[in-house]
């Protein structure tokens, strides 16, 4: 008999020193969904429950560095990219990945927009975000907001979403465009909509129903659905069947999370529900 082997995710990301987000939400949700779980930190944030006191940048070299050492030895079966603040962290990363990663899906969830509304990244990150990144990616996992920066109009309202799905992947060639619900003002509802490119001009729809379950235990839940497709691409499963494990993932982490109290201010959503409850996360 053989050795075992995991499947594999690389999470390049920031570091969330208060354990809810980024790096550190990533790998709960990777591990959690049944793979192994590697990073590469682009960022260390000082930050907690109630907000970011500061950041500070790793060089790109060092964070291409981080990736290398991940992939020449153990490797990926699916990449999971958050924050990266800057256009030439933007384009070292998409040039380490053209190098280092052919062929391994990319997850990237565009990390632009704070919970408070405030820009993370600036207009030329944001631009070499467009023009290097996205063409690469399996999937894209735009909140509203962050559509919103990366089509230069407002995406707010859920007529929005169908349109602005299937935008995303004809201007900046991305295979596939998740955009997330969870800012719609209209209705109870945080559904989601997926836009899956044909590669002839076309593509499909796929929609993804979810509640919107009322707490304030909001804190990483773009950074753990991104992680969690991520790890099910990883596991195999076809694009769509794992956004709808991955989607049911987060719904019952955000449901399990708002019973805890971490912090004064919006914390982090129950990434290990699962074992809580004697289930299993992976679906």
């Amino acid at each position: 008999m053989g050795e075992k082997t995991y499947p594999r995710v690389l999470s390049i990301a920031g570091s969330d020193c208060s354990g809810g987000a980024g790096i550190q939400a990533d790998i709960k949700a990777i591990s959690a969904c049944g793979a192994y779980a590697m990073s590469a930190v682009t960022a260390v944030v000082d930050e907690n429950t109630v907000g970011v006191s500061g950041i500070w940048e790793v060089p790109p070299e060092f964070v291409c560095g981080q990736i290398r050492s991940c992939l020449e030895d153990i490797g990926a079966d699916a990449i999971k990219i958050g924050m990266l603040g800057t256009p030439e962290l933007v384009r070292a990363v998409a040039r380490q990945l053209a190098e280092s990663a052919r062929g391994v899906p990319i997850v990237l969830d565009p990390v632009m927009v704070a919970q408070s509304g405030d820009r993370l990244v600036g207009d030329e990150a944001a631009a070499a975000l467009r023009g290097e990144l996205l063409p690469m990616a399996r999937i894209i996992t735009p909140n509203l907001p962050e559509a919103s920066v990366l089509l230069g109009r407002p995406i707010c309202r859920r007529a929005d979403l169908r349109e602005g799905a299937a935008e995303l992947c004809r201007r900046f060639g991305c295979a596939a465009a998740l955009v997330k619900g969870g800012h719609l003002a209209e209705g109870e509802d945080s559904d989601d909509l997926l836009y899956a490119a044909d590669g002839a001009g076309g593509g499909r729809w796929v929609e993804f129903p979810g509640e919107r379950i009322a707490t304030r235990n909001n804190h990483g839940t773009g950074c753990t659905l991104s992680s969690a497709i991520a790890a099910q691409l990883a596991l195999g499963h076809p694009l769509e069947e794992a956004v709808r494990r991955a989607k049911a993932y987060i719904t019952e982490a955000i449901r399990s999370g708002a019973g805890y109290r971490i912090g004064k201010g919006h914390g982090p959503v129950d990434h290990f529900w699962a074992w809580r409850g004697g289930g299993a996360a992976a679906g």
